[in-house]
């Protein structure tokens, strides 16, 4: 199983120094990214350090080096309890508002991407959460991928293209098949040992740049399928919130 690397919470804000660990480790191994791009974090979470003048910048500047950017929601500000069509959260920024509200947000989200030099049709939903209107808005506004969801090969469903991500690690690195899936990491959160265990997948020959993605066959998911990765994600869901509670 080859395991691509997928960095949430991008903000002018976040923790730099944290990110600059992650960085370096992926350059030291050649390995280049998916990250996404919060347009206008209002999340005080995300707020860590004094925000970079030079932000917007710096995201061309890694895009040109080969790191891919998704647009990571608008504001990454949480507005409804709504897990969507992919419950691996019980929280959304999206799901669960009118169609007219995330149609809104969203062309407001890619106009601030544009001001700023920065085109993609690739979309991150804070908390892997969206539902059919924040689809609908997305085709509307340009977009055509999506990085969630389960499995070990891109994937077409809700006519879009998603890219999946891990149900659990352990699995994804005992698995000797010829798949491909994502690992998610928050660097803002990381903490030493999360370090030495991303410097030890690098190390394993394992992991590839995001991009290898694109160079796979996408297979079709029909509604059965979809039915299924439902059941997967709501039990992921409900397996961490059991874990929460024995810890």
């Amino acid at each position: 199983m080859k395991i691509a690397i997928r960095m949430d919470d991008i903000t002018p804000d976040m923790d730099w120094g944290k990110f600059k660990r992650f960085k370096d480790l992926l350059d030291a191994h050649h390995i280049t990214p998916l990250i996404g791009v919060v347009p206008r974090n209002k999340d005080e979470k995300l707020s860590l350090n004094p925000a970079r003048e030079d932000f917007w910048d710096y995201i061309k500047n890694l895009r040109d080096r080969g790191w891919v950017v998704a647009m990571h929601g608008y504001k990454h500000r949480y507005t409804t309890k709504d897990p969507g069509l992919f419950p691996i959260g019980g929280k959304s920024e999206f799901a669960g508002l009118p169609f007219d509200k995330q149609d809104e947000m969203i062309r407001k989200a890619r106009r601030i991407f544009r001001e700023n030099g920065i085109e993609t049709d690739i979309f991150m939903a804070p908390s892997h959460s969206f539902d059919k209107n924040t689809l609908t808005a997305l085709k509307k506004n340009g977009f055509n991928r999506i990085t969630d969801g389960f499995g070990t090969e891109p994937y077409r469903a809700y006519d879009f293209v998603f890219y999946p991500i891990a149900i659990k690690r352990s699995d994804s690195l005992a698995d000797t098949g010829d798949g491909i899936v994502t690992f998610v990491y928050h660097a803002n959160t990381m903490d030493d040992k999360d370090f030495d265990k991303l410097k030890e997948l690098l190390e394993s020959g394992k992991a590839v740049s995001y991009s290898e993605f694109f160079n796979r066959e996408v297979q079709d998911k029909n509604a059965f399928g979809q039915v299924g990765q439902y059941a997967l994600a709501k039990a992921k869901y409900l397996a961490v919130q059991l874990r929460k509670l024995k810890g």
